[in-house]
């Protein structure tokens, strides 16, 4: 405990010194910071493993400094914000720019302890990156997904979210979870054609999210339908994600209409990384930083030319790949500056190398022309980092040949 280090920010000399003494007593460093410019100097220097953060201060209010930690690539570690004359509302607004939890002033002893502990426990147990929709981007399109989200945020109506995979389909989603609630999200679909209200139980006035949709097989859509009839009852609200056009599976007799019907009432798109790519250079020093500060890699930055090769690649993976890329340039690179050439290094390592699978030759030519497809079409979504608008461009088919392919193939997509 004797390395964990809270940095307390209250305009109160009364709730300061209390809050530090009975955190010191507890074993804890403690930092103080009377304002948010007390505290963004301080953030500036160093790293705390906890901030508890007042909402009400002169200069700067608490959710502004959240926002513009989590802008600027600095909300790396637990926030937890303070207020006595805190709303709901405020507590949403916080916990969606990134805040771990919200305590009401006067704060209770064994609250606070609780709270600090939990939040400490978490922080330990760092994601590989700390994006968030605050932090997708300042670019017209990440604004416009902001207000659309912002619009539906307190809609009971299903979701459905488009757009490739890796877009940050569940950023969004997450944006809309609202605080001290439950997120559940199931790795698989078996639970729908088995028990389908299992997940609401667990749900419970809280939110669900089911990713890649599009791969539900019929008993498994039939589940879905009859968990949304029930989602009021469960007071859940659920948000889907898809890659696959459900419109063009739903046309050829794929996908229950009904089920469609009911899922694309209210639709929104995740843009692809290359639609805003205004916004890499940014995004990518913020996975940088959080590398640096996580203590996997040393201290370096990105040369304009590197960042310039990171915005104009294409990044079929979207922002699990551009995530991946940044962190493997983080840690293998030793020097302080990571350059162009570095970038293409990793982004042609990546590639992987198209192999003819082995064929037997003890089969009918129709058997084996099927293996080499299967094999061609794996390796060829795998490369695209599931990119079928790029997958149909490549192999010269049109997508709803694709699609049919793919399912004769026996070719399930899932989200990586």
């Amino acid at each position: 405990m004797a390395n964990n280090t809270i940095l307390v920010v209250d305009d109160e000399i009364g709730i300061r010194e209390l809050l530090s003494e009975i955190l010191r007593d507890e074993g804890y460093h403690v930092a103080l910071a009377e304002n948010a410019e007390q505290a963004r100097n301080w953030r500036n220097q160093k790293r705390p493993d906890l901030v508890l953060l007042d909402i009400w201060m002169p200069d700067t209010d608490g959710v502004t400094l959240l926002k513009e930690w989590a802008s600027n690539g600095l909300l790396t570690m637990p926030v937890v914000v303070m207020s006595g004359h805190g709303t709901i509302a405020t507590a949403v607004e916080a916990t969606r720019i990134g805040a771990f939890g919200y305590l009401e002033k006067p704060v209770p002893l064994q609250m606070l302890l609780s709270t600090v502990g939990h939040a400490l426990r978490g922080g330990q147990n760092k994601p590989s990156s700390t994006l968030s929709l605050a932090s997708l981007g300042k670019g017209p399109l990440i604004a416009d997904l902001k207000k659309r989200l912002e619009q539906v945020s307190n809609l009971k109506t299903p979701l459905l979210l488009t757009g490739e995979q890796g877009a940050g389909a569940e950023l969004c989603a997450r944006f809309l979870h609202h605080p001290y609630t439950h997120w559940i999200e199931p790795d698989t679909f078996t639970f729908l054609s088995d028990t389908p209200f299992d997940l609401l139980k667990q749900a419970k006035n809280g939110l669900l999210f089911l990713k890649e949709i599009g791969n539900l097989n019929g008993l498994e859509q039939k589940g879905l339908l009859k968990l949304l009839s029930k989602l009021d009852k469960y007071n859940v609200r659920l948000v889907c994600a898809s890659s696959l056009p459900l419109a063009e599976l739903t046309a050829q007799g794929e996908y229950n209409p009904k089920l469609y019907a009911s899922l694309s009432g209210l639709c929104i798109n995740v843009p692809a990384l290359r639609a805003h790519r205004e916004d890499i250079p940014e995004l990518a020093n913020k996975i940088l930083l959080h590398c640096i500060e996580s203590g996997d890699a040393s201290l370096q930055q990105f040369n304009t030319a590197a960042l310039n090769a990171l915005r104009n690649y294409d990044w079929p993976g979207n922002l699990m790949q551009l995530t991946s890329t940044v962190r493997s340039l983080a840690l293998t690179y030793t020097g302080e500056e990571i350059s162009a050439d570095d970038v293409k290094r990793i982004l042609v390592a990546a590639m992987p190398v198209q192999s003819v699978p082995s064929i037997p030759l003890n089969i009918p030519l129709r058997e084996a022309r099927d293996l080499f497809e299967k094999s061609y079409f794996e390796q060829l979504i795998d490369h695209e980092g599931g990119n079928m608008t790029r997958v149909a461009e490549r192999a010269g088919l049109e997508r709803t040949h694709l699609y049919r392919k793919l399912k004769l193939l026996g070719i399930r997509l899932r989200s990586h």
